[in-house]
């Protein structure tokens, strides 16, 4: 009998990438269509696999919202390289999801490819991958025994489960919290990759407007010598069609605003504005995230840290025993993007599977598995 447990990491450069923390549970390597991680994909055949989300929905810090009567991103928007090379491009371009071009040209095409903005929202992405999996929320994974002979999985809900392997994929954020207690320890060099890899901070202040009053153009910006000073607004209405400008504070300002309320945040962003367009209408509605103090991310990327070695991003994706790493902290060449978790997961998911199968030979053998005391294919996940 044999069982795989995963845990998913985020991504996000500008909050970009974000799913968050599940434990996904595999019965039995079959039956497995699109899921909703890359290792759930990857591992196909005849497979049940239930996720045990830590938040009350899915997506982790892909987060589209609806409370204005049409789409906007509080996390990952952007599609960073719509090719052939990119793991996700074919599954947005088979729903049919239109892109836009943010780039220098100010191009207005709705893009099959480049680098493009979600026009609407990367909830549909999470739901078609989500599409058939037994989702359980509201179980945050606490502890993670490693056994000579399998891992068990506590949940802060007290719930536990066993599986052979598991796959971790959990914020990098989350991970220099200690949030998560691994016994025995981490070995030394997977915990200095831990502390050694940076973490950024960038949110979102999405400002909804009545009436459209500023230039037709992609961004919106100022230039200062303390961050402050600067503002950044990108513009949702050239892109689609909505009243809508959303600020981007990030690092150390981002940290800042993290304190505030709401609304606080809101008006600090709307007076970045009139610095740009002193006869600025206020808005009508705003949401903000707070990425950086959120419990199940505390940072919306990873970064390389000033000073520190190379090689960190391979040496946090290496395996320890039955324990696998996944997520854009773990990705050498796509740190901070979607598709750089989404392809981590999937390296991972293949590396579990080998293992599994080296263990246990013939898939047939795996039998259905219920809670601790059975084995159960587990995936622990956090975007």
């Amino acid at each position: 009998m044999a069982t795989v447990l995963q845990a998913a990491a985020s991504t996000n450069r500008e909050v970009d990438a974000h799913i968050s923390h599940f434990v996904q549970i595999l019965h039995r390597f079959d039956v497995l269509d699109a899921s909703f991680l890359p290792v759930s994909g990857s591992i196909q055949g005849q497979t049940k696999v239930v996720l045990l989300e830590s938040r009350d929905r899915v997506g982790g810090r892909i987060h589209t919202d609806y409370s204005f009567g049409f789409p906007v991103d509080l996390g990952a928007s952007w599609l960073h390289g719509v090719c052939n090379e990119n793991p996700l491009a074919p599954l947005i371009g088979r729903l049919g999801l239109p892109l836009y071009r943010t780039c220098e040209d100010n191009s207005e095409e709705l893009l099959p490819g480049g680098h493009g903005l979600m026009v609407r929202g990367y909830l549909p992405v999470m739901h078609t991958l989500a599409k058939g999996l037994d989702i359980r929320l509201g179980h945050r994974v606490t502890k993670i025994d490693r056994r000579f002979n399998g891992v068990k999985v506590t949940a802060e809900n007290g719930k536990t489960f066993v599986a052979d392997a598991a796959i971790i994929a959990v914020p990098l954020g989350v991970l220099k919290a200690n949030i998560i207690k691994f016994e025995p320890k981490l070995p030394e060099r997977k915990e200095a990759a831990v502390a050694d890899i940076g973490v950024g901070v960038e949110n979102k202040i999405i400002l909804h407007f009545k009436n459209v009053f500023w230039p037709n153009v992609e961004f919106l910006g100022v230039v200062a010598d303390t961050s402050y000073g600067c503002s950044n607004f990108l513009n949702l209405h050239k892109a689609a069609d909505h009243p809508v400008l959303v600020y981007m504070p990030a690092g150390r300002l981002a940290k800042d605003i993290e304190k505030m309320s709401d609304e606080a945040a809101a008006d600090f962003a709307f007076t970045q504005l009139k610095k740009i367009l002193p006869d600025a209408s206020p808005p009508i509605q705003y949401l903000v995230s707070h990425w950086g103090k959120d419990i199940n991310s505390l940072g919306s990327y990873s970064y390389d840290a000033v000073g520190k070695p190379h090689g960190l991003y391979e040496r946090l994706r290496v395996p320890v025993d039955n324990l696998f790493f996944a997520g854009e902290a773990t990705s050498v060449l796509y740190t901070g993007t979607v598709h750089g978790a989404f392809s981590t997961g999937t390296m991972a998911a293949e590396d579990c599977r080998m293992r599994v199968l080296e263990r246990y030979g013939e898939l047939d053998i795996f039998q259905p598995v219920l809670d601790e005391g059975s084995a159960i294919p587990l995936l622990i996940s956090r975007f």
